[in-house]
Formats: C-alpha cells, structure tokens, sequence
C-alpha cells in the first residue's frame, strides 16, 4: 500500500552522486541533518559509468605500450591486450553496478537516503516519488540543493533517433568488444573510448565536425592524434556528420558531408552533455526554461541560485556539479560540493552573509583560475588553467613558452618518447595563468602546474622548486629557462 510520508530536514540534496555526496558530508560535518535523493546508483556516473570505468578500460593498453617502448620490458610482453581480462578488471572498478559500499559511506557519514525521483515543489518543498511505492513529502529548513548531474547533448543528426546507438553509458558498460565502432566526437570522451576499443581490437572511425580536442593547444592534441593514429584509429576531422541509418545486418551507416560513408557494428555519439534539470521541477519556483530554450542555472561562488523565488530575500536554492552548468569535471564537481555544504552550514548558523571572499572555504574561487583537466588518451594531455587564447580573452597581458618534452628524464622513461609543454605567463604580474603538457604519463605533472597557479607563485620564486633528476619534471626547469630565469 502506498503510503505519504512526511519528512523535514536542515538540508535536501537531489541527486547522489559524487557531488551530492560531497555536499551532504559537509553540510553534516557542519552540523546540519541532511538527505540524499536518488533514483539509481549511490555514486552516480563517475563510479559506474564515467570516469572510473572509462580509464579501468584505457589503462591496460596505457601499460601495455609503456613496457613496448622500454627495451627489456618490450621483450617480456605480448603484443595485444587480453580484452576479456580487461572487462572484467572494469567490472571490478565499477563494483558490478552494485552501489552497497556507497550506501553503506552514506550510512556511517550520518546522511539520510530516499531512493527515488525527486522534485522542487515549491519554496524549501520537495517531492519524492519512492521506488518503495511512498510518497514523499519534504521540507528543507535550510536548503535544498540539485546535484542531478548531466546528460548526453544529442545533435541534429539525420535518423539518428531512428537507431539504437550508443551513448558513453553503454560503451563504458559494454559486455563484448565490437569488430569496427564509429564514433562521434572529437572531444574528451570520444577521443578516449576511441583510442580504448582501437587498443581492445575494434577497427574504429572517429568523426569529429571541428578538430580533435579543439579546446587545447593545437601541439598538444595533435600529439594525441598521432597516438590514436598509431592504434589504427581512423580520423575523420572537421568533417560534418549527414545522416545516419541503420542496416539490415544490425551496422550502421554514417554519411559524412564530404560525401563518404562508414560502415560499423556500433555507433557511438559522444557530442558533449548539458545540466540534467528536466524533471526536477525548478518551473515551481519561477525557474522554467523559455520556449524553445534548454534550461541553464547561474550560481554564485557558493553555487547559490540567481533567481528563484524567494532565494534573493532568504538563500535556499543551490546548484552544484555538472547540474551548476560550469566545469563539468567530476574534481571540480567535488571541490564546488564542498564549497556549497560549507556556505550553507556557515549561513544555517549565522557565520557567513552575503557573497563569500574569493579564495575562502565556500568559495568555488578555482573554477575561473584553475581548473585541472586530463585527457586520460595515451599520449597523455593535461592542462590547467587559461590558454594563450583565453587570457587574452580575458584581458590580461601574457605571454608563453613552449618547447618538446627532451629531459633525461624522458628519455629514460621510454624510447623515443614525444611530448610538448607550454607555460601561460601573466606579465604584469609575473605569474603562470596556465600550463599544459602532453606526453605520456604526463598527468603526475598536473598537480604541481596547478598549486603554481592557484598559489600564483612568482616566477623568480619558482625558479627556486627545483626538479629532481632524472624526471620528467625536468621540463619545469627547461621551460623556466626557456622564459629566461
């Protein structure tokens, strides 16, 4: 029998993901009574679909051409990668999309879980439809926050909704490797899973209507293309996408502007994602898309709501993680998270008012300045903060160097090994606005180029960190040469 069951708490997250995990944590280390709303997986689309499963697939090919390219090592291995095993290790990294350790987290984090759909009714007012069969009726005393995450972007493809084709979701869940995958997408997730089914044996062609990974440095995704090339990968670049169709056999047929046409066992559309914000109810408190418009939020740096009703006279509304519309990147999901518990835990008890200072504990000061990104593709690409074009955008007066990864400690690291790096310099200032790298293993050099620009180290004092040797760390000092300390 269905029952309508009341509940009131400090404060309300929909969506458990990674994000609204993060926020309830603090909101309840803040002192705050906190639930969590959820219609599938405790953890969301990092843990199960995303994130973890997507590198478990790329990291044994990662590991397979590192060992062929050290002599030594190249002699001990074989030559492909046992697909099958590789699956299974996914399995592993996705708990066989069983969530029970994350609700067992939520559980001793002292946080409150209703599974089922929920949605904004009102001021503070929020429904549930339970997958028990309940009603739900909550009350936030505090807030109510909407961490619903994103969903896949799909374009006006000719018969694309006339087939059955893969989304990021059912590639990093596939149960057996197709012969031949198209792709379409030349961003971050289709560049990865392209090069991850080339590695486990698909004969894959990726199409992409710009470049390949046109938001970074041309060197450093053309770097990337290199590799995905050497894999077999088959490159289709500022090529348009015309129409799709399905055939008799189960292919797909993908007709391209220039008139060629693809043939594959499988279809991917990897074409961005945007906030999930249908279904939950935002139109209730004066926040409904225009007609013909999708619906974006605009939050402040504690990722409180502009707009809304009520939420200028008494905050209540937040946005966090991709449903915020900012950097859709699950560590910076986290970091905005747990600025947002922080602010509400801190306004719940009197101890924050207004806008939070730049750079304080509540606000997401890092997403305009520094913002960590990496293309987990083998080679590796990451980057953080501005490139060249966007501080000038930007206003600022910059300047850059760039040169190949060439150290002793990249020459160790593997034979003939390929990389690039490029420092973003504030001149006026004398301090980095971003950095990238591309090479393999490259990643491990992130976090360092991050905390010189958060930190905005001055460049005469960076000279001073100096790298050990032999790494490939190295490249700091070359770069720092190259700038002229």
């Amino acid at each position: 029998m269905t029952a309508q069951v009341e509940r009131e708490f400090d404060v309300i997250v929909i969506g458990a993901g990674a994000v609204g995990e993060n926020v309830a944590d603090r909101a309840v280390r803040g002192g705050l009574t906190a639930v969590l709303i959820e219609a599938e997986l405790v953890g969301g689309e990092c843990s199960y679909w995303a994130c973890m499963p997507s590198k478990a697939l790329l990291r044994p090919g990662t590991a397979l051409h590192g060992a062929q390219t050290v002599p030594g090592a190249a002699e001990a291995v074989t030559r492909t990668l046992d697909a099958a095993a590789v699956l299974k290790r996914r399995d592993y990294f996705t708990s066989n999309w069983q969530d029970d350790s994350q609700v067992k987290w939520v559980d001793d984090a002292g946080i409150e879980l209703i599974r089922g759909h929920g949605w904004i009714t009102g001021i503070r007012k929020v429904e549930v439809a339970g997958l028990d069969g309940n009603s739900y009726q909550l009350t936030a005393r505090h807030a109510v926050v909407v961490a619903t995450g994103s969903a896949p972007t799909v374009p006006p493809v000719a018969g694309l909704s006339d087939v059955d084709y893969w989304t990021t979701r059912d590639a990093t869940s596939a149960r057996e490797v197709p012969d031949s995958l198209v792709v379409l997408g030349g961003g971050v997730a289709g560049t990865e899973l392209a090069q991850a089914f080339g590695r486990l044996g698909s004969s894959v062609t990726l199409v992409a209507r710009g470049a390949l990974l046109g938001a970074f440095p041309e060197e450093a995704a053309a770097l990337v293309a290199a590799g995905l090339r050497a894999d077999g990968v088959d490159l289709h670049l500022h090529t348009g996408t015309k129409g799709v169709r399905g055939n008799d056999d189960g292919s797909y047929t993908v007709e391209l502007e220039d008139g060629a046409e693809v043939t594959a066992d499988r279809l991917l559309v990897t074409t961005g994602r945007h906030p999930a914000l249908e279904g939950t109810g935002l139109e209730s408190v004066g926040l409904g898309a225009e007609d013909g418009t999708e619906l974006r939020l605009t939050t402040d740096a504690t990722g409180l709501v502009t707009g809304g009703e009520g939420n200028d006279v008494d905050p209540w509304l937040y946005a966090a993680g991709d449903a915020a519309g900012e950097a859709m990147l699950t560590h910076q999901g986290k970091y905005g998270a747990r600025a947002t518990g922080d602010a509400i835990a801190a306004r719940a008890k009197g101890e924050l008012s207004g806008a939070a200072a730049p750079w304080s504990r509540y606000a997401q000061t890092a997403n305009q300045h520094a913002v960590p990104n990496v293309v987990f593709t083998d080679p590796e690409l990451a980057s953080v903060g501005r490139t060249v074009r966007q501080a000038e955008q930007d206003g600022y007066n910059v300047s850059s160097v760039d040169l190949p990864i060439q150290v002793a400690g990249s020459s160790l690291h593997a034979e003939r090994y390929e990389g690039w790096a490029q420092l973003v310099v504030d001149e006026d200032r004398k301090v980095l606005l971003g950095a990238t790298f591309a090479g393999p293993d490259v990643a491990e050099l992130l976090h360092a180029a991050t905390i010189a620009v958060v930190g905005e180290v001055p460049l005469d004092r960076l000279w001073h960190a100096v790298p050990a040797y032999p790494t490939i760390s190295e490249v700091w000092l070359k770069l720092l040469e190259e700038y002229g300390l």
